[in-house]
């Protein structure tokens, strides 16, 4: 678990300097294919950091069920729709 944090918070840091360079782009009155290019490098980002962070989730589950069923399939099913769901 610590080992994944770390992952995602580096993952994080990196898009947080990406956003950064992307609003001096802006600033710097870059051509527009150059912005959109690196924001779709962001959301690519973000969307691996989703990623991660759901994995991580259905990974506890199978480990460490729940008591109830129910809750366990609830769970699953809300992780596996927002993997899916875009």
């Amino acid at each position: 678990m610590e080992e994944n944090k770390k992952k995602v918070i580096h993952r994080l840091r990196r898009t947080e300097g990406q956003i950064r360079g992307i609003q001096k782009m802006i600033e710097d009155e870059k051509e527009c294919i150059d912005v959109i290019t690196q924001l779709s490098a962001v959301r690519s980002s973000i969307d691996r950091v989703m990623g991660m962070i759901v994995a991580e989730n259905l990974k506890n589950c199978f480990v460490s069920p729940d008591d109830d069923p129910e809750e366990q399939e609830k769970k699953l099913t809300q992780a596996i729709n927002m993997i899916i769901k875009k």
